[in-house]
């Protein structure tokens, strides 16, 4: 074949540049500009649980309420950790907070709306532990911010939208699904019981506070009664502690003391749980291999 005739490789149109918290982008968004709201008018949402939190609160609603109402389920990969999108009004795709004055809900809008029209990305570099974050510019059809003159760094969009209270809040999250999404197959799905555990842990505020003051919570871990007052009375406070246990369930990243005579039992959980990731990696490759095995001839 002539070099003439190889196929090119496939380069995308358009290659986000990654950008850093003292790079400058030029956007604005206000009320007068042709545009307003339509981005509201076209929701495809994903919450978090410092934004489940945040609006909840400001609804005087509990988080499973807020979820029922407001809340659409979906699955974040391919083992089905579960993630909850705004759900969008009926027959529609606009937020239900939207109104002719923008966002009834400004105050507490989630971090999604906050970062537009930034995307943030993370990565973790193969043999580090930290989490790498990088930004890009979204430009849609519809947005005519990237129109305005006013420019303006990352950070200082950042701190103008109010974004690192919800990203501080939000981090231990973060770490945790991209721990796991980085791990791919060698961890395999959680146990069903982790799943529910992560679904409580992440978004259920009340249901963790109650699983907390529970006797079953308490004959395994121990914590002191300080610490629990703590976590009873303040919810930012109990949801970074859940970030801990996650780590703690699904990773086995001891940072929560486990009552003496709870150990043997709690060990043994962890190393049933092991097992259990390490089968469905074999069961992962087994099903990898069938495909590279040769066709009967």
């Amino acid at each position: 074949m002539a070099e003439s005739d190889k196929e090119a490789p496939y380069i995308p149109e358009k290659v986000p540049v990654k950008l850093g918290l003292d790079d400058r982008f030029r956007f604005r968004c206000h009320k007068d500009i042709a545009c307003f709201n339509v981005c509201c008018h076209q929701i495809d949402l994903p919450l978090t649980p410092y934004d489940i939190l945040r609006l909840k609160n400001r609804l005087g609603m509990t988080a499973i309420e807020f979820i029922k109402e407001y809340g659409l389920p979906y699955e974040m990969d391919a083992h089905g950790m579960p993630g909850i999108k705004m759900r969008p009004l009926p027959n529609s795709t606009s937020c239900p907070f939207v109104t002719e004055e923008g966002c009834s809900v400004y105050e507490d809008r989630p971090v999604a709306c906050r970062y537009y029209a930034l995307g943030r990305g993370s990565m973790r570099p193969v043999g580090e532990a930290g989490i790498e974050d990088y930004y890009f510019v979204v430009k849609e059809d519809h947005c005519l911010g990237h129109d305005e003159s006013q420019e303006t760094t990352i950070r200082e969009y950042r701190e103008q939208q109010g974004i690192p209270k919800f990203d501080e809040m939000n981090e231990g999250w973060r770490d945790i699904i991209i721990k796991k999404r980085s791990s791919g197959p060698s961890v395999g799905r959680p146990p069903e019981s982790s799943m529910r555990l992560f679904f409580m842990a992440s978004y259920d505020m009340e249901g963790f506070l109650a699983f907390l003051v529970s006797d079953g919570f308490r004959a395994i871990y121990d914590l002191d009664r300080e610490e629990l007052e703590t976590l009873v009375k303040d919810e930012e406070a109990r949801m970074q502690f859940a970030w801990r246990f996650l780590k703690q369930v699904l990773f086995g990243e001891m940072t929560i003391p486990v009552r003496e005579d709870a150990k043997q039992a709690y060990e043994a959980l962890l190393q049933e749980r092991a097992r259990a990731m390490e089968e469905e990696r074999r069961s992962f490759d087994r099903v990898e291999g069938a495909f590279d095995a040769p066709l009967p001839e």
